[in-house]
């Protein structure tokens, strides 16, 4: 039988899929071996302690949830195309949505998971602030808004937990939102 060899990014990308669903105790070594097919030793080739493996974990988050939507939204020059394209993809119903929520509980206890997540806060609201201006909201609007935008994208995601996310989303979405942020430009 071939030995298996699993890498570091599918262990971290297996944790994340765990974490998500239970939270930091799900992050059980010899489970987490035996979904990869390998033997628990190869986790330590690549992590000395749950601890290192954890934050490589959420740098994978920080990737996967905030630069990836970022730049798939900056690769439009057009700001409404922009727009439209960071709502689709904030607002899509992603299996992993959890993440975020038992990240949050394990930041109470640790202080420099959640000086990552204030960062990143800030991140989202900075981008999406200025994508508000260049949709032709001045800055100080485009802030307050931004932080309403915010506040009802966590909203809306728990609110679709656990359910089937409806084929036309995005129109419901734009509708919502055209309450409080109205396409200027």
């Amino acid at each position: 039988m071939p030995k298996i060899i699993v890498t570091k990014q599918e262990w971290i990308e297996e944790g994340f899929k765990q974490f998500s669903k239970h939270g930091e105790h799900a992050l059980i070594v010899e489970k987490m071996a035996n979904k990869l097919k390998v033997n628990k030793s190869s986790f330590y080739w690549y992590f000395k302690t749950k601890q290192v493996f954890i934050n490589e974990i959420v740098s994978y988050w920080v990737f996967k949830e905030t630069e990836q939507i970022i730049n798939s939204a900056d690769k439009f020059e057009n700001p409404k195309e922009k727009w439209n394209e960071f709502l689709i993809i904030a607002f899509r119903n992603d299996p992993y949505l959890e993440f975020i929520f038992y990240l949050k509980r394990y930041a109470t206890k640790h202080p420099s998971i959640q000086k990552i997540i204030d960062e990143i806060d800030s991140r989202r609201l900075d981008f999406t602030s200025k994508l508000l201006q260049e949709l032709g909201y001045l800055e100080k609007e485009s802030i307050i808004k931004a932080s309403l935008f915010y506040k009802y994208l966590i909203g809306y995601h728990e609110m679709i937990r656990y359910k089937e996310q409806k084929e036309n989303y995005i129109e419901e979405v734009k509708n919502e939102l055209s309450h409080f942020i109205s396409i200027l430009k």
